[in-house]
């Protein structure tokens, strides 16, 4: 009897393909994602032009890797709030507003960690023009 699921190689390649998805409409849709890419890309560039260390880059990727995570999450939890409670309805605000902070605390820690991380460097480089 011949399973009707595809082997094993194929669903996982299918569920990259689906995450990819999610990322690019939660991309075409958030103003904040598209924030937060600028950001990213403003930080991997600073990292690059400050030559951090390998630990230093760890702590980055992880921030970075945390908001983006936490906004694809606040994403879907109001794309699901949207579905269920289409009319405005005190409870789905609050469970969008929760979501939301999640996403500002995340982002509050990674500009922390930016500045602990950064901060030395840029002290050094203000040092050598100095």
């Amino acid at each position: 009897m011949k399973s009707s699921q595809p082997p094993f190689f194929r669903r996982r390649l299918n569920s990259f393909g689906y995450a990819l998805k999610g990322i690019k409409a939660a991309f075409r849709t958030e103003f904040n994602l598209r924030w937060h890419c600028l950001s990213t890309v403003l930080v991997i560039a600073t990292g690059f032009f400050l030559q951090i260390t390998r630990v230093d880059w760890i702590f980055v990727f992880v921030a970075v890797g945390l908001v983006w995570m936490a906004e694809l999450f606040n994403t879907a939890i109001e794309v699901v709030v949207n579905l269920v409670s289409p009319e405005p309805h005190p409870l789905a605000g609050k469970a969008k507003d929760i979501a939301a902070g999640a996403v500002l605390i995340i982002s509050m820690c990674a500009v922390l960690i930016g500045a602990l991380v950064f901060m030395p460097y840029l002290e050094l480089l203000v040092q050598k023009l100095g």
